[in-house]
């Protein structure tokens, strides 16, 4: 990345904060505005500014961008609190999450010939995992059921970790398959030795790290602010470490989030707060990311546009989506509404993004690898746009249809033989 292009993105930054009110009010997210702007500016066939997505530190700024917010949303996750509800994101990621792996894998398969079952796998697994960031609105909209709210977030925080390692090893399969030279362990034990060292490093440096801010701050070793900057190392410490040691970042710094969030003190008044600076920084660093996308991923997708990928994206954010959500939420005791609602807000964000560079780092730009990740960028240009924009009215909708639900059911249970007490007079 140029000086120029830098100072043009800071100054973008700048714009879009100054006026974030007003375009969440307009149902323009901060991702469509610097996807525009970075396929304006950065298309390699017209933009003024250069743009290198091959460039190691490009996957290094995407790389950290969503290892920071997997650490910031995990730590935020009160487990006692999830433990007491539980089934319904339980449901999502425990069912839901591997049947949209599953089904996703095999449409690809089927769509797309020339695709292996490994190559097929990774665009299955990139396009599973949700961003609640897209929906912002329908997760800080008070009107809709806490619960409801909550298990989108959950899901959306956490799945992004569970879905990296099926990532990492189709990549290290199709790497094999096509001769190239990946950085990804190749075999079965290669990808779980990732994964052990990734939680092992999570773990010690997220509850470790916890522990001695709480120790910090009990003997007032802690300067102002002193506390946020701690919990920054701590995520960006378990994401490098576990990279240093050839392990998974992505699931280091999700395990940490969550073994950090577990270490402190719940009697600490300022708990709630030490996630802050991770995460401003992870959004800050992600819109520069949405920038990258725009200009290097936007063009592939509609380069290689056709039927078959149009057909695939608009699957992936539909069918691929509800059809597992519905069918992981069997038996909840869920109305339709709440079912369908839950599917559509499923939209494909940062995590996805992320893969698809990660894929252009390990396996090259060759017609076949350009064709699936054309795939994975369209389905997430079109969710930036249809999930941004849907967010506020579709939520709004859901509120009075759930509304105009309760008091249908008092006549229906009167003409079951249900009898209420009587007027008074």
């Amino acid at each position: 990345m140029t000086e120029a292009t830098f100072a043009v993105l800071m100054l973008l930054v700048l714009g879009w904060a100054v006026t974030s009110h007003l375009l969440d009010r307009l149902n323009v997210t901060g991702a469509l505005v610097f996807a525009v702007a970075g396929y304006l500016l950065g298309n390699p066939t017209w933009g003024p500014l250069l743009v290198d997505v091959a460039t190691p530190s490009i996957h290094r700024l995407a790389e950290l961008a969503l290892a920071l917010l997997l650490f910031a949303d995990a730590a935020r996750v009160n487990v006692s609190q999830l433990r007491r509800d539980i089934s319904f994101p339980g449901r999502l990621l425990g069912i839901g999450l591997p049947l949209s792996v599953v089904l996703g894998s095999l449409v690809a398969a089927v769509m797309f010939d020339d695709f292996s079952w490994a190559l097929a796998g990774f665009v299955g697994a990139t396009l599973a995992p949700t961003d609640a960031a897209l929906s912002a609105q329908v997760i800080n909209d008070e009107r809709i059921p806490l619960r409801l709210r909550r298990a989108l977030n959950v899901e959306s925080g956490l799945n992004d970790g569970i879905a990296t390692p099926i990532v990492v090893f189709a990549l290290a399969i199709v790497a094999e398959e096509i001769g190239v030279t990946s950085h990804a362990e190749s075999s079965g034990g290669g990808a779980l030795v990732d994964l052990g060292l990734g939680v092992v490093v999570g773990l010690v440096l997220g509850f470790g790290g916890a522990r001695l801010i709480a120790i910090g701050s009990r003997r007032r070793w802690i300067v102002s602010g002193g506390r946020r900057i701690a919990t920054l190392a701590a995520a960006l410490a378990s994401y490098g470490l576990a990279v240093a040691l050839d392990g998974n970042g992505f699931i280091a710094a999700f395990v940490a989030g969550i073994a950090f969030g577990a270490g402190l003190p719940k009697d600490e008044a300022e708990a709630h707060e030490v996630a802050e600076l991770p995460e401003l920084l992870g959004e800050l660093m992600a819109l520069a990311v949405w920038f990258l996308f725009g200009a290097a991923l936007v063009p592939v997708a509609l380069d290689h546009l056709s039927v078959s990928t149009l057909a695939y994206a608009l699957l992936s954010l539909t069918v691929l989506r509800m059809v597992p959500v519905a069918l992981a939420l069997l038996g909840a005791g869920l109305d339709g509404w709440t079912i369908g609602f839950v599917g559509w807000f499923g939209p494909r964000g940062l995590a996805s993004v992320v893969f698809a560079l990660l894929a252009v780092e390990e396996l090259g730009e060759t017609p076949l690898i350009g064709e699936a990740i054309a795939v994975v960028a369209l389905t997430v240009l079109l969710s930036v746009v249809l999930h941004g924009v849907s967010a506020g009215p579709l939520g709004s909708r859901y509120v009075l249809a759930e509304a105009a639900s309760e008091p249908a059911e008092l006549p229906r249970s009167r003409r079951l033989g249900h009898h209420s007490a009587p007027p008074e007079t």
